[in-house]
């Protein structure tokens, strides 16, 4: 993108002004707008697809998508929900692409942290361990409509309207997708729970 003389982004404009100026044309606004909402698309974006390097990837494509339209954002929804749902696509499409070539999912570690409590010993840090590794597995298993409102929802903690603002479905089919993505979850943990138990 080439930066176009004008007015350069000062402090910081509310939105909708950095709104109205990316769609005249000025990338100093858009780069403003970008930059307020950056570091959350990246962290919704790694929970679906796991790894830093491609949730790198995929927001530079959220930006740049965003970028080529933005003329279209009409306001009817906030700029943080236009941008989400920009992202929510673009990650599910990277994982599309991935099932496609058959490859796994890979987990980053900052993906999805379960705090370890105080005073846990080896075992405790071993179980611990094993119980992210069974949910991130779950979670990355799920059909995209499923893990978008599990992450949206449970990950992300969005309200159930913003987050089915995002998904861009009614509030009961979100609701809807959320409970059928915590019951597969809840399965899968409990399966592998069972069958440690069956070794132990």
């Amino acid at each position: 993108m080439t930066r176009p003389l004008g007015t350069p982004v000062t402090g910081r404009a509310p939105e909708h002004e950095l709104v109205g100026r990316a769609q005249a044309g000025d990338v100093a606004a858009f780069e403003a707008l970008a930059v307020i909402h950056a570091a959350r698309l990246y962290a919704v974006v790694l929970r679906f697809v796991g790894d830093g390097r491609e949730a790198e990837d995929v927001l530079q494509e959220t930006l740049l998508r965003a970028w080529r339209g933005i003329g279209s954002f009409t306001g009817r929804a906030m700029v943080f929900t236009w941008l989400y749902r920009i992202a929510v696509n673009e990650s599910n499409r990277a994982l599309e692409r991935r099932l496609r070539r058959r490859a796994t999912v890979p987990v980053d570690e900052e993906a999805v942290k379960v705090p370890a409590p105080p005073h846990e010993g080896p075992a405790d840090r071993a179980e611990q361990r094993e119980l992210r590794e069974v949910l991130e597995l779950a979670i990355a298993e799920l059909d995209p409509p499923y893990r978008t409102a599990l992450v949206l929802r449970d990950v992300e903690g969005l309200s159930t309207r913003d987050a089915a603002k995002i998904a861009g479905v009614g509030e009961a089919a979100f609701k809807s997708r959320l409970h059928q993505a915590r019951l597969k979850v809840r399965a899968a943990v409990g399966d592998t729970a069972l069958v440690a138990a069956a070794r132990g």
